[in-house]
């Protein structure tokens, strides 16, 4: 049943009346699963990426959810995204793993390589993953949670097509270029951190411009580097990165660690994630796994005391509570769908 509902979907500020329909965790994956198959890419890489996108619809990530199947799968037709991709990984070493995407979708090469890192961090301490002729990897949280959830510490960095200018300059030259990391806990969930360092995820300006709605005054300059509130404008223009000059600097750390290091087109070269013409992106994904429990002092108590001293202190909240206050809320009561992206997915299952 199709209702009116009024969904917070871009910020706290931008609130939108959106025709949207409520369908279970299962549902959703199940009918992303049937669209993507039905694209041709195989079924373990069809489970991959519509597990992804469902958890990040279902953590409040709309900009790496369901607005991203029809991009996906438009590429996929299109050859953009090798439906056909061979995965491989190989050992360089005994602490690092590289794994070739083979310009196919980014989740089941992250899937093998972090179930490599994963094993290689507990027999040697820690494990370098990287990914090559790759494509857009969605929330950065979903994959560095694997790696707590296995006890590891997690470190993940990313580049993507251009949107940030250096400092001084209005043209863009790296990807938002997103940080996570997480780290196990005791008796509780994984603490995690993901961050793009642009003010706001590029994913929530395509979501803005699919939706039809305007975006707030400060993540965007048009390509005259004027303020924008129009998320045309801000996709043909370039993010405002968090920090200003810093933001930029660190934008220029993850380029060099998941594109230079791992052999990957860096973001002025990389294709577009939103458009099923030209060549496949071919960006990276660098993480690191590190096995705390090979150190004598008792991480996990030591971690526990940290967030409890920061927790303690008034007006306080943990990195990610309302990531996974928003996981809880959905597995309890489903997920509020935006209309206009289940009809494109279903329609994609009969053409």
């Amino acid at each position: 049943m199709v209702a009116i509902f009024k969904v917070a979907t871009l910020s706290e500020q931008w609130n939108v009346m959106e025709n949207v329909e409520r369908l279970s965790i299962a549902e959703c994956e199940l009918l992303l699963y049937r669209a993507f198959l039905a694209s041709g890419i195989s079924e373990t890489a069809a489970r991959s990426v519509s597990s992804a996108l469902v958890a990040a619809e279902a953590e409040g990530q709309s900009g790496h959810g369901f607005s991203r199947a029809g991009d996906y799968i438009a590429q996929i037709r299109s050859g953009k995204i090798n439906r056909n991709a061979r995965i491989s990984s190989v050992k360089e070493n005994d602490t690092a793993v590289r794994t070739n995407a083979d310009y196919g979708l980014a989740y089941p090469a992250l899937d093998e390589s972090i179930a490599q890192g994963i094993q290689t961090a507990r027999q040697h301490g820690m494990a370098l993953m990287s990914v090559f002729n790759s494509h857009h990897c969605g929330s950065l949280a979903y994959h560095v949670e694997k790696v707590a959830d296995a006890g590891m510490i997690g470190l993940m960095m990313v580049n993507g097509p251009k949107a940030i200018a250096p400092w001084g300059s209005n043209v863009p030259v790296f990807g938002t270029n997103p940080i996570a990391f997480a780290a196990p806990r005791q008796d509780a969930p994984a603490l995690v951190i993901d961050l793009s360092l642009s003010r706001v995820a590029r994913g929530k300006v395509m979501h803005a411009r699919k939706s039809g709605t305007s975006i707030p005054s400060g993540w965007a300059l048009d390509a005259s580097g004027q303020p924008t509130t129009d998320p045309q404008a801000a996709l043909e223009g370039t993010m405002l990165p968090i920090g200003d000059a810093k933001g930029t600097s660190l934008a220029l750390m993850v380029e060099i660690l998941a594109a230079a290091l791992t052999g990957s087109q860096f973001s002025h070269e990389a294709s577009s994630f939103f458009t099923a013409d030209g060549p496949p992106p071919a960006v990276g994904q660098f993480l690191i796994a590190i096995d705390p429990s090979r150190r004598r002092d008792g991480f996990l108590m030591r971690l526990e005391s940290l967030l409890a001293h920061i927790s303690a202190l008034e007006g306080t909240r943990l990195p990610g509570e309302r990531r996974l206050n928003a996981r809880d809320d959905a597995h309890k009561n489903g997920l509020l769908v935006p209309a206009h992206y289940l009809t494109d997915i279903r329609a994609m299952l009969v053409t």
